[in-house]
């Protein structure tokens, strides 16, 4: 069994997996809301004590079995690039990465966890090299995500950042793919290539934002807010479409990002212009986004399922349907393979 779990700013999410080969089956899944303050922010013994309460409770209410989980870093408290090598060998960038990670990440490398992966070796290109992609976060973040599910009484086997579990769970892999996840406070972007991430971001702008607007331009409470935008959304046919004109100045902050995003990658050299955007996360399934979205960056939008690869029964399918968006981080993080 192999257990993903991401804890967001407003939910916990956590997936258990059953693999056998190339396989997996899905042996639970559940989500749970709190209102208190992110585990990025938390700062004292008492805000973790609480967050590993409400995690120990959604172990037991979703039947999760095994206590040894993977879980994922927010995209917005962590440093990923992609930078180019010679024809190094793996040995070669790995000494490299030590001594030129200073210059590369804006936090002292004594203060930070720092990985690397390679990406491509380019080696009919001219001049040859490697295409690595460079990790950091802050030790004491790492160690505070390490402590808390200590508490909850877990293991921590793997940690990764968000982007990567992402990728892992919905990219395709044999194409160029944007990935937008729509969270409460961020919007992150990632481009993967064959399957792997190859650039990301995180915009400061997210579910939360879309609520506000709806709130300040309709008169409206944020609980009230928050119903229409789900409800409404860009719809035109509903509230006279007031809706959609609040959501539309942050729906463009958002799109313009991306575009940024895609136009940075391709003039880094890293390749073509993604082919599609799928989307994830809370806020992906607002009504109308999809074609909205599409109109505005000109090309395929979908929403992602990161349950597509796992063998689930039909009465699960049928209650996570609505829900699927929300897992696709916690999905990502069961199917690594190194558990």
């Amino acid at each position: 069994m192999a257990v993903g779990i991401d804890i967001g700013t407003k939910t916990v999410k956590v997936v258990e997996i059953a693999k056998e080969g190339d396989k997996f089956a899905l042996a639970g899944a559940g989500v749970v809301g709190y209102s208190g303050t992110d585990i990025a922010h938390i700062q004292d013994e008492k805000g973790l004590v609480d967050l590993a309460t409400l995690i120990k409770k959604l172990f037991k209410d979703a039947g999760i079995s095994s206590k040894d989980v993977a879980v994922a870093l927010p995209e917005s408290q962590v440093f990923t690039r992609a930078i180019s090598f010679p024809l190094l060998t793996e040995q070669e960038i790995a000494s490299a990465v030590k001594w030129e990670a200073e210059q590369y990440i804006p936090l002292p490398v004594a203060e930070a966890i720092v990985q690397h992966q390679i990406i491509e070796r380019r080696e009919n290109t001219t001049p040859p090299g490697v295409i690595v992609l460079l990790v950091a976060s802050p030790r004491t973040l790492v160690e505070k995500y390490i402590k808390l599910l200590t508490l909850a009484g877990l293991n921590a086997v793997a940690v990764e950042t968000e982007l990567i579990s992402l990728v892992r769970a919905i990219a395709p892999p044999n194409q160029t793919t944007l990935i937008a996840d729509f969270g409460a406070s961020s919007t992150d972007i990632a481009i993967a290539k064959n399957g792997q991430l190859v650039f990301s971001r995180s915009v400061p702008t997210g579910g939360d934002a879309f609520s506000r607007a709806i709130a300040q331009n309709l008169g409206v409470n944020q609980a009230q807010a928050e119903e229409y935008k789900k409800t409404y959304g860009f719809q035109t046919t509903q509230l006279e479409g007031k809706v959609g004109v609040a959501l539309d100045p942050v729906f463009r902050i958002i799109s313009e990002e991306i575009k940024k995003s895609v136009s940075f990658y391709q003039s880094e050299g890293k390749g073509e212009a993604p082919s599609s955007l799928i989307l994830t996360g809370g806020t992906s399934g607002l009504p109308e986004a999809t074609p909205r979205l599409s109109k505005a960056l000109g090309i395929e939008v979908s929403i992602g399922n990161p349950f597509a690869r796992i063998t689930i029964d039909a009465q699960t399918a049928k209650s996570l349907a609505g829900y699927a968006p929300l897992y696709s981080i916690a999905v990502g993080l069961a199917m690594r393979t190194d558990f």
